[in-house]
């Protein structure tokens, strides 16, 4: 039925959308406070604060406050899966990126530039925060999982095949890598421009990684 993504209603009887928006809001300030001050030095009564919620709406939204993380670090990678899942099959993985990072360029909001700010923050403080690294990695099988699907239909093989699945884990984590390695230049002052060929680097990491199986345009 029309609407009923935005209508459904969890056990608690929050909407489903409004849930994400505010747990995606309390990420925001904690991951920043994470980056300001550290994750020790950080607790649930400044996230809470820092937000405007009270600190028992924290706990009934996150585990932990290091899970606070979570939906930014998700957030950062979401919009490289969104470009994935819509890569037409006549078209090769480097013009595809091509076309999308052009159209993102253009579309992208604000809000969106500093979400994405913020989850290259937090993947670079995963490298030394254990408690951070997980959430990282968790949206890190995440990607894969998505991989997955986008890697069956383009060679016309079950998800759960092991020749997708290797696909899958090679081109999450050539794609991790390279998120990891961008983001922590950024992060220590190189020139942005020198990244423009990210999108080209992801697709001849991942045609790399595949062996050549993943990349060329495909006749379904």
């Amino acid at each position: 039925m029309a609407g009923e993504t935005s209508t459904k209603r969890s056990g608690g009887g929050m909407s489903e959308r409004r849930r994400h928006r505010i747990r995606l809001e309390i990420s925001r300030e904690a991951s920043r406070l994470f980056w300001d001050q550290g994750v020790d030095a950080t607790s649930g009564d400044q996230i809470a604060e820092a937000v405007g919620l009270s600190t028992r709406t924290i706990w009934r939204h996150f585990r932990s406050k290091e899970s606070c993380a979570e939906p930014i670090v998700m957030a950062g990678v979401e919009l490289e899966m969104s470009t994935l899942r819509s890569w037409s099959p006549e078209l090769s993985l480097e013009d595809h990126f091509l076309a999308e990072s052009r159209k993102i360029g253009r579309e992208a909001s604000p809000v969106e530039a500093a979400d994405s700010l913020l989850a290259m923050k937090m993947i670079r403080m995963a490298a030394s925060e254990p408690a951070i690294r997980a959430a990282w990695l968790m949206a890190c099988d995440q990607v894969e999982r998505e991989m997955a699907k986008i890697i069956a239909r383009r060679l016309q093989l079950p998800a759960q095949d092991i020749e997708v699945r290797l696909h899958a884990a090679a081109a999450s984590a050539a794609l991790r890598v390279i998120n990891e390695d961008v983001g922590a230049r950024l992060l220590e002052g190189a020139d942005s421009r020198q990244f423009a060929d990210t999108s080209t680097r992801i697709a001849h990491a991942i045609r790399r990684a595949t062996g050549g199986a993943v990349g060329d345009p495909v006749t379904l």
